[in-house]
């Protein structure tokens, strides 16, 4: 069952005036197992400030930062499909588990910058249309993908060694992976040893030597003081937009009236925006401290970045052949990614001229 609150009409005071508020109709329980220094969080804080105030207080939004309502992905989606949770974020790999095609997000240099990214990622684009199609589908029309947005850039390989300039570089090192079959397949083309390590455990997995490397971005790396534990080397090869799902009980969403419907949906517009530029502006003190720390940043050039994406073309036949979903997937990205590319080029032609 839906759970969406009612209350009756309340009198505010404020200020010491009585003013008339507008009745309290619905209440959307929102969670995130994140913490407050999060994405996530940004991106719901602006998400309960629009809706609350474009609604005139007729939609209340509750948030659950953490793991008071659900501990994992697969959990807090049943929970948003039997209605328990109303609205909650998932990475690709959190919500695979029910969602495989999802992982497309996780298919390395299919997109080369946020600009594209953000494109991409535009409600009504063909890619987020089809994964809202086949997220409907799966779920039986009991859960909404409301948007995509991000959380913490772009994944980039790290390591305690050396510097990476090429694939080869990385050859022998054993790096850190989600249990994911996807991201454990493009460690291997690049010639590295895939080895999955839960998150709370990767601090000390690299003081001992147990892993050597990670794909994560630059706030999320020194979120957890990971230069303590040793990681000196950073290479923004960008292999992949870390993606936020944001999915909605589909009742609740429905049960509203139209004009509320239109509040939500502009809500998570802006919660998107929000997501889309938080990183950035975390990630120049992220860098910074890094830096200080003794750390080396390294850009490959466009030549060695292509060699990136030359040795990882395996995984994206794997993907299309071993995950359900995964052509189609596969084909919606790549087919608006050359849209929204082209998009791009001719803006930047005028501008130009």
């Amino acid at each position: 069952m839906l759970t969406i609150a009612r209350t009756a009409l309340a009198a505010a005071l404020v200020a010491g005036t009585a003013l008339s508020a507008a009745a309290q109709e619905y209440t959307l329980r929102a969670t995130a197992n994140s913490n407050e220094q999060d994405e996530d969080y940004d991106g719901l804080i602006v998400f309960k400030d629009y809706v609350e105030r474009a609604s005139n207080g007729q939609i209340a939004v509750e948030l659950f930062i953490g793991t008071q309502l659900c501990s994992n992905g697969a959990e807090c989606l049943q929970g948003v499909a039997d209605g328990s949770i109303d609205i909650f974020i998932a990475t690709s790999g959190g919500a695979s588990g029910i969602f495989p095609f999802i992982q497309v997000l996780d298919l390395p240099y299919l997109m080369d910058n946020d600009r594209v990214a953000e494109g991409v990622l535009e409600n009504g684009s063909p890619f987020v249309t089809t994964m809202q199609d086949m997220v409907s589908e799966t779920s039986g029309d009991q859960i909404k993908l409301m948007t995509i947005g991000n959380t913490g850039g772009w994944r980039n390989f790290a390591n305690t060694e050396r510097r990476i300039q090429t694939p080869a570089d990385l050859e022998g090192l054993k790096i850190r992976t989600v249990v994911a079959d996807l991201p454990q397949e493009l460690v291997k083309a690049m010639g590295a040893s895939p080895t999955p390590i839960p998150w709370p455990e990767l601090f000390t997995s690299f003081q001992t030597g147990v892993v050597e490397g990670t794909q994560n971005g630059i706030t999320d790396i020194m979120g957890m003081k990971f230069p303590d534990a040793g990681l000196k080397y950073i290479t923004l090869d960008g292999h992949s937009y870390m993606g936020a799902l944001w999915f909605m009980n589909a009742e609740a969403f429905r049960s509203m009236p139209e004009d509320l419907q239109q509040v939500v949906s502009d809500g998570f517009y802006q919660l998107q925006q929000a997501t889309f530029a938080s990183p950035k502006r975390k990630s120049i003190d992220a860098y910074r401290e890094f830096a200080e720390a003794g750390g080396d940043v390294y850009t490959p050039s466009a030549e060695e970045k292509q060699a990136f994406k030359d040795a990882a073309a395996p995984v994206y036949d794997w993907f299309k052949q071993n995950v359900e979903g995964g052509e189609e997937a596969y084909d919606a990205l790549t087919r608006t990614v050359e849209q929204v590319t082209h998009e791009i080029d001719t803006s930047r032609a005028q501008l130009m001229k």
